[in-house]
């Protein structure tokens, strides 16, 4: 049935929103198979494969479900529970009725997992002071909170409500800190810029400025962008990439086109997939006025505009329902006009103005590091003169004191030879006591 052909991908969206596909920085092109408009009622395919989440315990987080999948009551329960519930811990408390057997399995990966935390912490302990550096333990075990560390040995309610709640807020910040990023990247690309044009002459720098202005231009030179997720957007798709008459659009059709992976969810990377011939219209990698890393920020902007607008339930997964539903708004009909980044600044002048003040204190810093070391390899150098000083005049002495002890032992030995009282080097005093005695 459907159901069962999906219900892994349903599992593990709605229940930890664990394995959906998260952002890549490689465009997403579309490919469809065009002979599916005539097979899509005969269609069939294999349960949608989990793909990495990209967070640092997602070999866990996958093990746990796959547990789980296998118990029968705890995917009834979750085919019923809303995601709020499922977010506010109220899911986890069916753990306690989990079969003996799985509880059994997850007990055993919990044991596995916490050796393997605690073999990851004993190795940072040794990179960053050795043995005899005092290592605050708890301070590294926060690092992993969706492990109960006080009992590490079963897996407990408190353990499925952490991973649920870290998985949750891990990727409900992912895109926030894209954008960060993103707004970082932008302003370090201004200020290089800005330095650059210090370094010039004035007939230099203008030649620079009008360069700038004029890729400015050329970016912004481009065919109309539609609105993301409206009709005019998926005809043109519809058209385009799927070769199909656009007075013939049905969004149904459309909706089992382009879910590649059969599972009845429009995901982040099939919805993302879905931008990328608006995205060329913006943005050619041959052309220097353009940059990629910007284009993908475009294809984020896109899919959080049409997610926020389609996907009511917020469980990053759009549904054929939902799609429907969103195909008979107004928005989807009329959209307003989209506005692309160049119409759209990441950063505000005085975001401007706080980063430079940050990189002028860092460089600031720097340079005083940079003078204190200095400083300390001239100190350095002068006790080293110091002790080169010092060598010299040792040696000199301990030269003058093997001189005067040179002579001395030849004056000796020539006045002992003169007196005749050493007859052979090999005589013993043995030898010298008994010729006295013979003597006498």
């Amino acid at each position: 049935s459907r159901y069962g052909m999906s219900w892994s991908r349903v599992l593990q969206t709605r229940c930890l929103l664990l394995l959906v596909h998260l952002l890549c920085f490689e465009g997403v092109p579309i490919s469809v198979d065009k002979t599916k408009v005539n097979q899509l009622e005969d269609k069939t395919s294999e349960p949608p494969q989990s793909v990495d989440t990209g967070l640092h315990y997602d070999r866990y987080l996958r093990e746990v479900i796959d547990f789980l999948e296998k118990d029968q009551h705890f995917r009834e329960k979750l085919h019923n529970t809303d995601m709020e519930d499922i977010k506010m811990g109220k899911l986890a408390k069916e753990l306690d009725f989990v079969s003996h057997h799985v509880r059994t399995q997850l007990d055993e990966l919990k044991r596995q997992e916490v050796s393997r935390l605690r073999t990851l912490i004993k190795a940072k302990q040794d990179i960053e002071g050795g043995n005899d550096i005092a290592v605050d333990h708890q301070a590294l075990l926060k690092q992993f909170e969706y492990l109960n560390h006080m009992n590490p040995h079963t897996f407990e309610v408190e353990d499925l409500d952490r991973l649920i709640k870290s998985a949750t807020s891990d990727l409900e910040n992912y895109d926030k800190e894209r954008h960060e990023e993103f707004k970082k990247y932008e302003m370090t690309k201004e200020h290089e810029r800005r330095e650059h044009l210090k370094t010039l002459d004035d007939e230099g720098r203008k030649k620079e400025e009008e360069h700038y202005e004029e890729m400015k231009k050329k970016h912004a030179d481009h065919p109309k962008v539609n609105h993301p997720g409206s009709q005019n957007q998926f005809k043109e798709v519809w058209e385009e990439a799927d070769g199909l008459d656009p007075e013939d659009f049905d969004p149904k059709t459309f909706f089992n086109l382009h879910d590649s992976n059969g599972d009845g969810f429009f995901d982040e990377q099939e919805l993302e997939a879905l931008f990328t011939k608006e995205l060329e219209k913006i943005y050619d990698p041959t052309n220097e006025e353009d940059d990629m890393v910007e284009m993908e920020e475009e294809r984020l902007r896109m899919r959080e505009h049409v997610m926020n607008e389609v996907d009511t339930n917020k469980d990053r997964l759009v549904s054929l329902e939902e799609f429907l539903v969103a195909t008979k708004k107004k928005e989807f009909l009329e959209p307003d006009s989209w506005e692309t980044l160049e119409q759209n600044q990441a950063y505000t002048d005085e975001e401007m103005l706080e980063f430079e003040e940050h990189l002028a204190q860092q460089e600031e810093d720097l340079n005083q590091r940079a003078s204190d070391l200095q400083k300390q390899r001239d100190e350095l150098e002068r006790q080293q003169e110091q002790l080169n000083a010092q060598k010299v005049e040792l040696q000199q002495v301990l030269w003058e004191v093997v001189g005067k002890h040179h002579i001395f032992t030849v004056i000796g030995l020539h006045l002992i030879q003169n007196t005749g009282h050493i007859r052979s080097q090999n005589v013993t005093v043995n030898q010298i006591g008994r010729s006295s005695n013979q003597d006498v």
